[in-house]
């Protein structure tokens, strides 16, 4: 069954869940041991968002996105940002035609499927800010005319939390852009050693990865997830909860209605995953913290104490009052 309008099929739930576990499994064959933090990326993509990835260097944050759009089968751009970076180095610009004597526009990195931002806070302001249009309204605006995106559009920005010489912290505007924020942590032993194997196996670096998927079947995968039916007590819940980050006593802003949104479409991904069709409190929890944390401005005078905002979103979780697990009155699709 297909949408006429646009020519992509369509997926029930247990369908969605069947090509992401091939995509998965695909995945866990470069990024071995975290099937978790996979999971994670693939529910930022399937919820029509972006992923911020900060942590350690060497620890195959690149390689995920690398990965995510081989496996798709969508197309791939990544940008090293560093501080000479301009705007147009991503967005693209104005180029002059001398066939047609006027400026042809010639699109910039920007115009892809998946587009890795690697270490975006290297970048100043003024670069990071070229994003902020094309994350939120899926276009590009260049010499007063916009050029729209095509879709699927998600950005895999990356960024070490150690190093902040020569770096520009990303604004809390351009933060409540990303869906998710996530870390991805150093592998267990077992797994080190199975990396360790994998490459002695192959005998060379790079892992040939297939594509599963298409660009058309990843399109039809997000718009499944508009089937997961939300129960009000369920959406009530959500809306405690990011209430409660703003009334928190530590946190000078807390999140925002986008942070609902957020939180809302994160726990419909991962039900759809699960193979439900409806969500539950479990979905909203287990992705509470990358939805919200990053979201929530801590008072300044609170650093002493090495709080977070993942800290203050647990306790949040804490504090506000379960709904039922079941939805009531739901019967399935």
């Amino acid at each position: 069954m297909s949408d006429r309008s646009t020519g992509v099929a369509s997926l029930t739930i247990e369908q969605l869940g069947a090509e992401a576990e091939r995509l998965l499994d695909q995945l866990e064959r470069a990024v071995v041991g975290k099937r978790d933090v996979l999971e994670l990326v693939l529910l930022g993509a399937l919820a029509d968002g972006h992923v911020l990835i900060e942590d350690f260097p060497g620890v195959a944050k690149t390689l995920i996105a690398r990965s995510l759009a081989a496996v798709s089968g969508v197309g791939f751009a990544r940008v090293q940002f560093t501080p000479d970076l301009l705007p147009s180095d991503i967005t693209g610009s104005g180029v002059f035609d001398p066939e047609r004597r006027a400026l042809r526009f010639q699109p910039g990195p920007i115009f892809t499927n998946v587009l890795l931002a690697d270490e975006v806070n290297r970048a100043p302001p003024k670069t990071q800010s070229a994003l902020l249009e094309a994350m939120q309204e899926h276009q590009v605006t260049v010499d007063a005319r916009s050029h729209e995106l095509e879709r699927p559009f998600i950005v895999l920005a990356t960024q070490n939390p150690i190093e902040y010489e020569g770096t520009y912290p990303l604004p809390e505007a351009q933060l409540d852009r990303f869906l998710l924020r996530i870390s991805v942590g150093y592998p267990s032993r077992e797994d080190e050693w199975g990396v360790l194997d994998a490459r002695l196996e192959r005998r060379r670096d790079e892992v040939d990865l297939a594509s599963v998927i298409d660009r058309t079947t990843l399109i039809a995968m997000q718009r499944a997830i508009e089937g997961v039916h939300v129960e009000r007590s369920l959406g009530l819940y959500v809306v405690d909860l990011v209430r409660a980050t703003r009334a928190d006593a530590r946190v000078e802003v807390g999140a925002s209605p986008r942070g609902t949104l957020a939180l809302l479409k994160v726990a419909r991904a991962r039900a759809a995953l699960a193979g439900r069709d409806f969500a539950t409190p479990e979905d909203v929890k287990a992705i509470a913290v990358p939805a919200l944390a990053h979201r929530l401005v801590l008072k300044p005078e609170l650093w002493v104490e090495r709080l977070t905002g993942a800290d203050v979103v647990s306790t949040c979780l804490g504090q506000v009052a379960t709904p039922a697990a079941e939805p009531s009155g739901w019967r399935g699709r």
